[in-house]
């Protein structure tokens, strides 16, 4: 049997099961309701596990890699389950600001200076209750790197920080200039092509903790500019790993993608004004 059949018929049985306790056998006729409601249903999980969920299609310049993913981070082998009622990309994107759970978290500000007389807001979270690893100057650090428009206090960084906590990791936001609520003081921002911000960043935070490992994490936007960053300066990078998620790989066509008229309107309106109101103020 195809190794989604249990999980349809553990389903199915589900599903009748509440619909029997729910709906009245007399809705529409004898019986005729709950068969179109029980028909959709079976109808839908058979589509959910057929299309929906999936494994992640792992790719890899060689096998010794991937034995190396599939042993450190099985997650990359294990099927991957959606919101059963919100499984469409957009939607999730829509939804997440209005259902996620914000996890507290108390930051340091920092601000430095840039060569061209610009400034950038680091947002640290030292950790210093870390019980994994007490001793400060040697406290793994993780840089992260928000989206387009995001700032340290997104969710999804929240999350990570939070993740990283209960590891005993150290964490630092990087915002990129002119956002976060900081003043823009140059007549430059931001762009991921552009990595001149980040060896900034990365320069300054190492030579505070030169004995700590020292990793980073980009999403969306900020992982396409480490990836840039990676890309140009190889293995001189103090940097001993990096994770990367939701990177536009083809940034052309994403262009092209957000300008369409619905994802102009749920996405792109939105996002220009974010960045138009950074140079404005």
């Amino acid at each position: 049997r195809p190794p989604y059949a249990m999980d349809w018929q553990v389903l199915t049985r589900e599903l009748s099961l509440y619909l029997e306790s729910q709906v009245r056998v007399g809705l529409f006729g004898s019986g005729v309701g709950l068969s179109l409601v029980l028909g959709f249903g079976v109808a839908y999980a058979c589509y959910y596990l057929n299309s929906i969920a999936k494994k992640p299609q792992l790719v890899a310049s060689n096998d010794r890699f991937c034995r190396f993913l599939e042993e450190y981070c099985p997650v990359v082998t294990e099927t991957y389950y959606p919101t059963i009622w919100c499984w469409e990309g957009r939607v999730q994107t829509l939804l997440r600001p209005f259902i996620t759970s914000r996890p507290q978290v108390q930051y340091r500000n920092e601000l430095i200076k840039t060569a061209d007389g610009g400034q950038i807001s680091l947002d640290w979270f030292d950790n210093n209750d870390s019980l994994y690893y007490p001793d400060a100057s040697t406290r793994p650090t993780v840089l992260l790197l928000p989206g387009l428009t995001g700032t340290s206090k997104e969710s999804y960084i929240l999350h990570m920080i939070h993740q990283s906590e209960t590891l005993g990791y150290r964490c630092v936001v990087f915002n990129n200039r002119g956002i976060a609520g900081e003043d823009l003081l140059t007549p430059r921002t931001y762009c991921a092509a552009n990595t001149e911000d980040l060896e900034a960043v990365i320069h300054h935070v190492h030579s505070l903790h030169p004995s700590a490992p020292f990793m980073a994490a980009g999403v969306s936007m900020g992982g396409m500019l480490l990836l840039n960053y990676l890309g140009k300066t190889g293995r001189d990078t103090p940097l001993m790993a990096a994770a990367i998620f939701s990177a536009g790989w083809n940034v052309f066509e994403s262009v092209e993608s957000l300008e369409k008229p619905l994802n102009w309107l749920l996405f792109n309106y939105y996002l220009t004004t974010c960045l138009q109101s950074s140079i404005s103020r």
